[in-house]
């Protein structure tokens, strides 16, 4: 039933359209700036390392007074704003690439400045989405989402490499560009007004509102949990992505056309997880599939660093990742956000929200610097099973704290709903 209406939500409807077009284009996007460094600009394992930073240090410096911003104004135009930048931004690499002038320092401007874009969009998009639906439709509308992102990842993988090799990865952005285009325009149709935001008379402060969001955070011992699983689970995902192109295509030899294919068939994992996952989390628990789901997908993980070649066995391998990896992967980040969603209060959700994206980003610098190191000190193959034995254990601190232990019910409550000498008991199923 609950899909039914949200399938006849007009506004929800244009939400989703936009975020479909956008994503389809950014994965698309995100490959070719990664094939731009290796086989256009010849990058070496510490040069991704630095344009990985370059994706996480402005977001990191940014996020917290993105919450701020979020929870201030309203948060359409926030995202309309964001999504206008980042098409101009984009736009400047192909146009670069056309009279021969692409360089490392441009690459790294341009995705300095979109990682800040992107945070804002981020934070406010996910302070929007309990706005726009009903708490009891936002699993459903998470699910909604990953279906496209997934569907978009079939597409826009599979589409990218084949693009590179075509008309190079430079022009493959554009699409890219194009895509936040559309973003902008399917947002700003969005009929519906947003409640009035608390005048400037009620403002607190920068410093002190950044504060009233940490303690929101801090006050809620599952969200704590969640945290502290979520950054090793951070470091250990750049430990094994950052270095993962470069072992794909320099150390396997695979071409991009072929890598393009096997990245969509992670594409399908991910759609047909994301088309069942309410399902799956109302049957298992929102606690227990979030404790699964991650150690799962280290586990697939360590199907990539066993290959060796571009032979056969290599491509059932790095196909095995993708099919239980990104299965896994979806079903964890469809849970936890909804989870994020349905336990915050709404008037600090952009700054709980965005301290959240603070930790994760904090952890992602570490692991994407700590894989640049290693990929030089101990070998890229050694270091990505490093990061998949760390994300089973993230996986491990999950199982073993009060999130593997929550219901549903619970998941609909804040924490501050619970006598703390009760929560465990009423949480337990």
């Amino acid at each position: 039933m609950q899909r039914n209406l949200l399938l006849r939500h007009p506004d929800f409807l244009k939400l989703w359209t936009g975020e479909t077009i956008s994503v389809f284009g950014s994965r698309m996007g995100d490959v070719a700036v990664s094939f731009a460094a290796v086989i256009s600009l010849g990058a070496t394992p510490f040069q991704m390392s630095m344009l990985s930073s370059a994706r996480i240090v402005p977001a990191l410096a940014f996020s917290l007074f993105a919450g701020v911003w979020v929870d201030r104004l309203r948060r359409r135009p926030l995202l309309i704003a964001a999504d206008l930048g980042r098409f101009a931004l984009l736009a400047t690499i192909p146009a670069a690439a056309l009279v021969g002038a692409l360089r490392f320092p441009q690459l790294y401007a341009v995705i300095l400045a979109v990682a800040a874009l992107d945070i804002l969009f981020q934070v406010a998009y996910r302070a929007y989405l309990p706005s726009l639906v009903s708490r009891e439709d936002l699993a459903d509308a998470n699910s909604k989402m990953s279906a496209s992102f997934a569907a978009a990842e079939v597409g826009g993988f599979g589409l990218s490499g084949w693009l590179v090799q075509l008309v190079t990865a430079p022009f493959a952005i554009l699409i890219d560009a194009l895509s936040f285009l559309a973003s902008a325009v399917a947002i700003a149709a969005i009929g519906k007004t947003e409640k009035a935001m608390p005048p400037r008379s009620h403002r607190a402060g920068m410093i002190r509102e950044i504060a009233q969001g940490a303690r929101a955070f801090r006050s809620d011992r599952r969200l704590m949990a969640l945290a502290a699983a979520s950054a090793l689970g951070a470091i250990s995902y750049n430990l094994f992505s950052t270095l993962y192109m470069l072992f794909v295509v320099n150390a396997l030899g695979f071409k991009p056309g072929v890598l393009g294919m096997i990245f969509a068939v992670g594409g399908v994992s991910s759609l047909l997880t994301a088309l069942i996952a309410t399902r799956v989390i109302d049957r298992v628990g929102m606690g227990r599939i979030i404790a699964i789901a991650l150690p799962l997908e280290g586990l697939a993980w360590m199907l990539v660093p066993m290959a060796h070649g571009a032979t056969a066995t290599a491509v059932i391998l790095l196909i095995g990742q993708q099919l239980l990896g990104d299965c896994a992967g979806t079903i964890y980040q469809i849970a936890t956000t909804t989870l994020v969603q349905t336990i915050t209060d709404r008037t600090v959700l952009g700054r709980v929200n965005a301290t959240i994206s603070f930790l994760g980003l904090a952890s992602t610098l570490i692991g994407i610097l700590l894989a640049g190191a290693l990929g030089e000190l101990i070998g890229i193959r050694p270091t990505m099973f490093a990061g998949s034995i760390g994300l089973m254990v993230a996986g491990l601190m999950l199982a073993s704290s009060p999130i593997a232990r929550l219901g549903n019910a619970a998941a609909l409550l804040p924490q501050s709903e619970f006598p703390a000498e009760t929560d465990r008991r009423i949480i337990e199923k």
